[in-house]
């Protein structure tokens, strides 16, 4: 198989997730993804948007972590966690996808919204990057080149 670099951009979202979710996860237990609420609205709106984690012949592609995040809340905050003037951490689950460079800015902007609706914190942590090069099939690339003509 030949290998071609796709010029992509990278989406990464930083989400709160219950104390028992990361434990769960720790412990290997991925069922806990699909229990956890938040985390279930996220993958749904993956699978809702195909611009999201196209590989070739493999849809909706995602990388996950989890972590602990740290902030101090500041005053004039509403925060769903945390109170005003105190370190917080939060575990946290961080889900990471990707788009083609190509999708127009508009497109990206109303994707982001979609997330920032369905997030439950009040500024929620979305990365966007600017333009990167990912790893893709050849055979999926022309495929790819294909369907778009």
């Amino acid at each position: 198989m030949n290998i071609e670099l796709k010029a992509v951009r990278k989406l990464r979202i930083h989400w709160p997730i219950p104390t028992e979710t990361m434990t769960q996860l720790a412990g290997g237990d991925l069922q806990a993804l699909n229990s956890d609420a938040g985390i279930t609205s996220l993958l749904d709106e993956l699978q809702a948007t195909p611009e999201l984690g196209g590989f070739g012949n493999y849809h909706h592609v995602f990388e996950s972590s989890a972590g602990f995040e740290g902030f101090t809340v500041a005053e004039g905050a509403n925060p769903t966690l945390g109170t005003v003037g105190q370190r917080t951490i939060s575990p946290t689950f961080v889900f990471t996808t990707y788009f083609d460079d190509s999708l127009d800015q508009g497109t990206v902007q109303a994707l982001v919204q979609r997330i920032v609706d369905i997030h439950p914190w009040e500024v929620p942590v979305i990365e966007v990057s600017g333009p990167l090069s990912v790893s893709s099939s050849a055979a999926a690339t022309h495929a790819e080149s294909r369907l778009a003509s």
